[in-house]
C-alpha cells in the first residue's frame, strides 16, 4: 500500500489524513507535513491515523515530536485511532498502547469526536 498524507480542515482543526505504513522511510515525510501545518499557524492538528495499517519506531518517536511541538505553541493535538479498523483494530493504538505511550495523546474514535471541543478523549 502507498503511503499518502492528504490535508484538510474541519472548523478551526487543520486534518491530516494518513494511510499505509509509517515507517523509517515514510516517517519524514508525515514530520514535514506537521511541521508545514505549524508553520502555517495551525496549532490545532488532529492526525487521522484510522488507515495506517504498519507504525514502527519512527512513526511514534514522530507522533511524540508532533505533540511536543504542538504544546511548545500551546496548541493541541488529538490523533484518530478507531478501536476497530480494517484490520481488527487500529495497529497504531496497539502499538502506542504496547509501548506505554497512548496516554500521552488525546485519542478519539472519529472526526466528529476529535473536532468537537466539548468531547473527552477515549481512556487509555
Amino acid at each position: 500500500m502507498t503511503f499518502k498524507v492528504t490535508d484538510g480542515e474541519q472548523g478551526r482543526w487543520a486534518v491530516l489524513q494518513v494511510s499505509g505504513e509509517l515507517d523509517l522511510v515514510t516517517s519524514p515525510v508525515l514530520r514535514q507535513r506537521v511541521h508545514d501545518a505549524v508553520a502555517d499557524g495551525r496549532h490545532r492538528l488532529v492526525l487521522d491515523l484510522s488507515e495506517v495499517l504498519f507504525c514502527d519506531s519512527s512513526g511514534v518517536g514522530v507522533l511524540i515530536a508532533a505533540r511536543r511541538l504542538l504544546r511548545s505553541c500551546q496548541g493541541s493535538l488529538r490523533l484518530i485511532l478507531p478501536a476497530q479498523g480494517a484490520v481488527d483494530g487500529s495497529h497504531v493504538n496497539r502499538v502506542l498502547g504496547a509501548l506505554g505511550v497512548r496516554r500521552l495523546f488525546d485519542v478519539h474514535p472519529d472526526l466528529t469526536s476529535a473536532v468537537d471541543e466539548d468531547s473527552r478523549p477515549l481512556s487509555a
